[in-house]
């Protein structure tokens, strides 16, 4: 019977998670830590408006349950030795340095996290894999804590979350499938029932699967493959909508009515983000070549290339607009956050297009209701393109759209916040520079309304 929960890594899937199984199950403390004290001070605020993931509905859980029976924490050393389960919920980035440069997974803070838990243990844990891993890392896990010299005998799950980012609440208090992997050990499968125990106490159990841990560890980067591959195809298809006077909502809403294809995922935009889609596909392409798979890698980095050249189309079509010259003039970009109800921005469209259009020389003025000024310029930053002077001069972050797009020439629609469909376009019209442009890369706005009023209005595969 579990009775104590360790988490380390306080981030969009560890603090979540965390949350929802604390409130569901009272009965289980349950303690996420981190090294980072901000972090752990923005989740123990007393005003939980202000805990660090915007996400609808998250604040009510952990109101709920913070104090009773989920804790924040920097001790982490304190929350190992205490608990009877750990889920490991750290960064798996893309490498940036050595051998898989650009694609592998750096599990450096994976390491790191089995380490000291090696050190601490002193009775036996269940370890649970809750970070995106690629497939075998389990093996890598259990090699650290078996060689440890302390006598505990860990068993090592994996659990991969599928919470899409701005649903996650929703995902996570109805899944469509809990998967959890690990060893078909007598052992191995007495771990598995702990964490289906967890589980059963609001998920139903035909919910929950159980397998190996491999299938369990490729199947979610394959979810995460198949997902962005639809994004691409889309997307791809939009392109020769434009050329061909199709219109790609047209299209996706007539394929998607075959019940084998569904209608899910199939909105074309000026191409994904996230943390996920781009990093598990290069991880798997990663794989492949490591085995020597090359059709197979193949495959795969297209659905990254289409993607990449969805977001440059983008850029390139906006300077092409407008008369082939974006320098000096402005552009109000309507988002910044890779999807609407979230603030997290990692891979955002919004940052490679203003990083191309600060190239051309435009002067960019962004509004996002969730993203905070830093946040814009770190990512900017992080691209290295140019100096940091040089971001701060060429974009101005505001908080309020209708100053974002006050003499403006044209505007671009990065993010879906419902938000914008319902602004005064009117009065925003009424103060641009004319002609003046929408350039919408989420296909979100009213064309017709939009064009009746003055505007010219384009749209993503139309």
């Amino acid at each position: 019977m579990i009775k104590n929960i360790c988490c380390i890594g306080a981030g969009y899937v560890g603090g979540p998670t965390m949350a929802v199984i604390a409130q569901k199950c009272p009965h289980i403390k349950v303690t996420v830590v981190d090294l980072n004290e901000k972090r752990i001070a923005a989740w123990n605020d007393k005003d939980v408006n202000n805990i660090p993931i915007y996400e609808p509905g998250l604040s009510d859980v952990v109101a709920e349950a913070r104090g009773r029976n989920l804790f924040f924490s920097t001790e982490v050393d304190k929350a190992i030795d205490e608990a009877d389960m750990i889920f490991i919920s750290v960064n798996t980035p893309t490498k940036t340095y050595g051998v898989g440069k650009g694609m592998a997974a750096d599990l450096k803070y994976i390491e790191l996290c089995a380490r000291q838990i090696a050190r601490v243990a002193k009775n036996d844990k269940i370890v649970v894999e809750k970070s995106t891993l690629p497939v075998r890392t389990a093996q890598a896990i259990k090699d650290i804590l078996d060689h440890t010299g302390n006598g505990v005998n860990f068993q090592i799950l994996s659990n991969p979350e599928f919470l899409a980012e701005g649903t996650a609440i929703e995902d996570l208090f109805a899944p469509d499938r809990v998967l959890i992997g690990g060893d078909t050990t007598t052992e191995g499968q007495k771990a598995i029932q702990a964490l289906v125990d967890i589980y059963a106490n609001w998920v139903p159990k035909d919910k929950i699967l159980t397998t190996n841990v491999w299938s369990s560890e490729l199947s979610k980067l394959t979810a995460n493959a198949f997902l962005a591959q639809r994004v691409s195809s889309i997307n791809a298809m939009s392109e020769l909508c434009e050329k061909t006077g199709a219109d790609v909502n047209e299209v996706a809403r007539a394929i998607g009515m075959d019940s084998r294809i569904g209608p899910k995922f199939l909105k074309a935009s000026v191409g994904f983000g996230g943390s996920c889609f781009q990093k598990d596909i290069l991880n798997l392409v990663y794989i492949a070549k490591t085995y020597g798979l090359n059709e197979v890698a193949d495959y795969w980095e297209q659905v990254i290339i289409m993607n990449d050249h969805q977001k440059r189309r983008f850029a390139k079509n906006i300077i092409s607009t407008l008369y082939n010259t974006v320098s000096g003039k402005k552009i109000a970009f309507l988002g910044w956050a890779f999807k609407k109800d979230t603030n997290d921005t990692r891979e955002s469209a919004a940052i490679y297009v203003a990083d191309d259009l600060l190239s051309e020389q435009a002067n960019i003025a962004v509004f996002d209701p969730k993203v905070e000024e830093k946040q814009v310029y770190f990512d900017l930053d992080y691209l290295e393109t140019r100096k940091s002077e040089a971001n701060k001069s060429g974009l101005v972050v505001v908080d309020n759209p209708y100053e974002a797009c006050k003499n403006a020439h044209a505007i671009a629609v990065l993010t879906e916040w419902d938000e914008f469909a319902t602004y005064d376009w009117q009065k925003i019209y009424d103060g641009m520079l004319k002609p003046a442009f929408v350039f919408d890369g989420r296909n979100l706005l009213n064309k017709a309304a939009l064009e009746k009023i003055g505007f010219v209005y384009q749209a993503i595969g139309s």
